[in-house]
């Protein structure tokens, strides 16, 4: 309508899609996104089953192993977030209320913050996702510690908590939902605080089937996250800007083949169970890293090198 021809449109104009096809892939159902969690859930159970049993000091790697499995609650979240991981509109409101709270990112909070990276996507001072290449090496395992982000995810739900919104948030939350994002913050941290007077007063279930769980496996999804964007030109250009990433069956099963990144940008309404026939058919119209997270973070170091 306003003339400017997308991606997709291109990759429609050169026929390696038709909107007919586009429509069928859009297609949400209940069904896989149900049995998709069903055997996220059970992974879940049989990671956290192995902190349980695990002797001594063999409780590290297992709660690392269940960190790994935790962490990725964040692609349901994210999944939820567009409403494509069930048909039913109350489920993904619900799954992904208990998956983002599980790993601190609210939903109604993020799902505006995620509109605006989708519509400046890698954009300097415009998406608020960026992940900007790590001036140094230090920079670059910083960011892969995970402390930088729980910082900003648990400090941004208490301040927002206490309705203090930044500039940057006040651009993309509307003034009509500031109330809700709020109230969202408040409910969170209550659930957050309540939890830890529990640990405190003993139960300490949270301890080590959660918060040890998650900040052991949270440096892995900074490895994933990284590959997405990170490196690659930032500029309106999704052929370019944004990176897919060819891995194995566990790896996809986990993030809900959100590993088929620039696909998902290309076209965010198709659920999560069609991306890897969006992928088939967009070959071409892509920028795919065939050696998965690993060559992406060689590409990544390399770009950090080149620039000095």
């Amino acid at each position: 309508m306003n003339g400017v021809v997308t991606p997709l449109d291109q990759a429609m104009a050169d026929g390696a899609i038709t909107r007919r096809e586009l429509k069928a892939l859009m297609r949400r159902s209940d069904r896989p996104g149900l049995i998709h969690l069903a055997l996220s859930l059970t992974l879940i159970g049989a990671t956290g089953m192995l902190v349980w049993a695990a002797p001594g000091w063999w409780v590290v790697p297992a709660m690392f192993l269940h960190g790994v499995v935790m962490v990725h609650n964040f692609a349901l979240t994210h999944e939820c977030s567009h409403y494509t991981a069930f048909r039913t509109r109350w489920l993904n409101t619900l799954i992904g209320h208990i998956a983002g709270f599980l790993v601190v990112v609210p939903l109604k909070f993020f799902r505006y913050e995620h509109c605006d990276h989708h519509t400046f996507t890698n954009q300097h001072g415009k998406d608020p996702e960026l992940i900007d290449l790590p001036i140094s090496p230090g920079r670059y395992a910083l960011y892969l510690s995970a402390l930088p982000y729980w910082w900003y995810q648990y400090g941004g739900v208490a301040r927002r908590a206490l309705g203090r919104l930044t500039e940057e948030e006040r651009r993309f939350i509307p003034k009509v939902e500031t109330r809700a994002v709020i109230r969202e913050s408040r409910l969170y941290l209550a659930g957050y605080l309540a939890l830890v007077g529990a640990v405190l007063a003993g139960w300490t279930a949270p301890l080590f089937f959660w918060w040890l769980p998650l900040l052991l496996g949270e440096p892995v999804m900074r490895f994933i996250r990284m590959t997405e964007h990170v490196g690659r030109p930032q500029v309106a250009d999704l052929e370019v800007n944004t990176r897919t990433n060819v891995v194995s069956a566990p790896w996809r099963f986990l993030a809900w083949n959100m590993n088929y990144h620039a696909e998902h940008h290309y076209a965010a309404s198709v659920p999560f169970h069609a991306l890897h026939r969006l992928h088939e058919r967009l070959r071409g119209h892509l920028h795919v890293e065939p050696g998965g997270y690993f060559a992406a973070h060689r590409e990544i170091l390399g770009a950090m090198r080149a620039r000095g």
